[in-house]
């Protein structure tokens, strides 16, 4: 199969360990250019991880003929502008998440992929790892029985933001909320993967510890069209860290976290326990990496695509749209 040469827009620290050398150690992956508009920084990443070229220019690495297809990693108020781009010059794009600002952006970087004839996926890679491809498999083989409700909790301690500069990922402008935006998409994705697109949601977003303009608490509920409900909690001033996910259904119920390296948990009706661990890779994005490269030489499909992605978008936008109404 065709050797996919891989170019990322955007080297900072998610491309460090979670996703920049999955493009080179996928098979039949290679990284070939790396471009941040700090070239200094640029030409240390490319020397640190071997990349042969680097860029400080955006448009210069998309236009390289020795670069197959896009990688955006760049926070998501670029996402748009840089799928455009990539789009125009005829090559496919795998964009970090949220996939953008909005609902409508995502719609135009749809739009634009679909009129190119290119391919757009979203970096939901959780979608791939073999913890959470083990909890469809329970879901879709009947382990849980019909499926009725879930849960979800996330909390966290106030992010420290010290006095001269906020993190991007607190920066509505540039984030497109906080970090409820930034952690939920994948909880939100997740769901969509093992229970289909969400059909009403609401919810409520609230600001208490002061310390950044985005919202850091969110209380939301939501039905999928599939009938089954769900609620969420997200606090981001907690006093503890809390990450549990619980899918029940009238045979069992499933839990586990989204974001920590921990066991699944199937109960069933006596209340029994077991537990199934699958460890994360090293590189997390990996395996997601390696399906769209296959999908590319046409012998595997990715399961994370922009139409999928876009939901997620959706969802959160409805949630937060009473606090920056």
């Amino acid at each position: 199969m065709k050797t996919i040469r891989w170019g990322i827009i955007g080297v900072g620290d998610v491309t460090e360990v979670k996703s920049g050398p999955g493009f080179r150690k996928a098979s039949n992956s290679s990284l070939v250019a790396v471009m941040r508009r700090d070239g200094a920084r640029a030409k240390d990443y490319a020397e640190r991880h071997g990349v042969p070229r680097w860029y400080d220019d955006a448009s210069k690495l998309i236009v390289d003929p020795e670069v197959d297809a896009i990688y955006i990693a760049t926070p998501p108020n670029a996402h748009k502008e840089y799928t455009m781009m990539a789009a125009e010059a005829g090559k496919p794009v795998y964009v970090e998440k949220p996939m953008a600002l909005s609902f409508a952006e995502c719609r135009d970087m749809i739009a634009a992929c679909k009129a190119a004839d290119v391919r757009l996926w979203v970096a939901h890679y959780r979608r791939k790892l073999a913890k959470f491809e083990a909890v469809k498999a329970m879901i879709d083989d009947g382990k849980l029985g019909r499926i009725d409700t879930v849960t979800r909790a996330c909390q966290m301690p106030l992010m420290e933001t010290g006095a001269s500069k906020l993190p991007w990922r607190v920066i509505p402008e540039i984030a497109g909320g906080g970090k409820f935006v930034d952690l939920a998409s994948h909880t939100f994705d997740l769901l969509d993967f093992l229970l289909g697109p969400i059909a009403q949601v609401q919810g409520v977003a609230t600001n208490r510890g002061g310390a950044y303009p985005a919202e850091d608490n969110v209380v939301a509920h939501f039905q999928f069209e599939s009938g089954v409900t769900g609620c969420g909690n997200w606090c981001f001033t907690g006093s503890q860290h809390i990450d549990r996910l619980v899918i029940s259904g009238n045979k069992g119920q499933v839990e586990f976290s989204v974001f920590d390296d921990n066991s699944i948990q199937l109960r069933d009706p006596s209340g029994a326990i077991e537990e199934i661990h699958h460890p994360f890779p090293e590189h997390v994005q990996q395996p997601m990496i390696h399906s769209i490269v296959d999908e590319i030489n046409g012998t595997d499909r990715c399961p994370s695509t922009g139409e999928d992605a876009s939901r997620t978008t959706r969802v959160m936008e409805t949630i937060l749209a009473g606090y920056y109404s």
